[in-house]
């Protein structure tokens, strides 16, 4: 649904706000708050109605609330003297104001403009591996890892932005890992050189020369033993919040007892929503994330893979070890993490950047895992992307 108001349009479904049809930055809470206002126009909104809908019941001082509803007011043109939009009515509440139009917003395609196509290979071993194709440009391969499901992440408000914005500039292709989407679920072998074979052969179904390899997450372990293995297929290599040596692998005490801990969440807690588990994950995944994004993760977890699944990708991810291949790669390499990534230390972006020979790093300022629209770091990140890749003239 999209509602129209002046020179405004706000898109829930996308997390989209435009003024005369330019892009207006709006941090998560405060587009929910004015998603919510909009939503229950026709009444007064109480304090802790708000409360409920934008902070989940938590406590709230009124400073911030009073702090959220001046920025909404500010995003959309108002203030707290004119009260365009945004009404306060005393002693009661609030109330979205003004004429409203609501109309259906157009549906989001591929940025191709044609559908994504999905195809299945089998893997050394005979698993059924899925992959997609979209977008147009230079090729640039996504490495699987937790969480995707190829047709679902076309409508997931956390993965979706991504790849709409990788293939205005890319002919992407991506795959979902063993375990997990549409590839086969039920797998004996997950061990590093399994994963790195699925990607090899997504990489030869898909009929692909020579690419760029973009690995996130888990990810990038199996995007680092890829380009070892076939330094001449990969042009460009991106690891973005990765590691060299899984957390069960670690010297920090804290982060084995923290992966141990993560596993038992998962097998009691995976894709049921209200479950404590839920907002643990979100806290690490997307910290900063929307209701909406958090809320996506239930079904995120319940159509990508089962718990029991999940928590064994969980314990082999935990133990990948790139450590003894990372000081031989020669392929130009951009290292990418979040200050503040609560699921992958800053150290180990750190760690990777200094032990690849020649390898660029790029701090982004956030907190999340997933880098999301709203995030000032969401331009940097594909600014950066392109300017390595293209340096100015498409790779050959």
């Amino acid at each position: 649904m999209r509602y129209l108001f002046g020179d405004y349009a706000l898109v829930p479904e996308t997390r989209e706000l435009t003024s005369a049809g330019r892009p207006c930055l709006v941090e998560p809470q405060v587009f929910d708050l004015l998603v919510f206002l909009l939503r229950e126009r026709e009444r007064v909104i109480s304090v802790d109605e708000l409360i409920q809908a934008v902070w989940n019941g938590r406590i709230v001082s009124d400073s911030a609330i009073s702090a959220r509803i001046s920025a909404a007011r500010t995003a959309i043109g108002d203030d707290g003297t004119a009260q365009r939009w945004i009404r306060t009515i005393r002693r009661r509440g609030f109330r979205f104001v003004g004429a409203v139009e609501e109309t259906e917003a157009a549906a989001h395609p591929p940025a191709s403009g044609e559908r994504q196509r999905v195809a299945l290979c089998r893997s050394a071993d005979g698993t059924r591996i899925a992959y997609a194709t979209g977008g147009t440009g230079y090729p640039l391969v996504k490495a699987g890892h937790w969480l995707t499901h190829l047709e679902h992440d076309r409508q997931s408000p956390i993965w979706r932005p991504l790849l709409e914005r990788l293939e205005r500039r890319f002919r992407l292709v991506r795959y979902d890992q063993r375990g997990n989407g549409l590839s086969d679920w039920d797998i004996a072998d997950l061990s590093l050189d399994r994963f790195v074979e699925d990607l090899e052969a997504v990489v030869d179904a898909a009929g692909l020369g020579r690419f760029a390899l973009y690995g996130t997450s888990q990810g990038a372990p199996i995007a680092v033993a890829y380009a070892h293995r076939h330094p001449d297929r990969v042009s460009h290599l991106v690891l973005h919040g990765g590691f060299e040596k899984g957390r069960l692998l670690r010297l920090s005490e804290r982060e084995r007892v923290e992966g141990e801990a993560i596993l038992t969440l998962i097998r009691h807690g995976w894709g049921r929503p209200g479950s404590p588990f839920i907002d643990a994950f979100a806290t690490m995944f997307i910290p900063e994330g929307s209701r909406e994004q958090i809320d996506s993760l239930v079904d995120l977890q319940r159509l990508t893979t089962s718990p029991e699944n999940a928590a064994a990708l969980r314990a082999a991810i935990d133990r990948f070890d790139v450590s003894g291949l990372v000081g031989e790669i020669a392929t130009p390499t951009l290292v990418i993490h979040a200050r503040d990534d609560g699921v992958q230390p800053l150290e180990e972006g750190r760690a990777l950047a200094a032990r690849i020979p020649g390898a660029e790093f790029l701090l982004l300022e956030g907190r999340n895992h997933v880098v999301l629209p709203q995030e000032k770091a969401w331009p940097v990140l594909f600014g950066e992307i392109e300017r390595f890749i293209f340096g100015g003239a498409a790779p050959v």
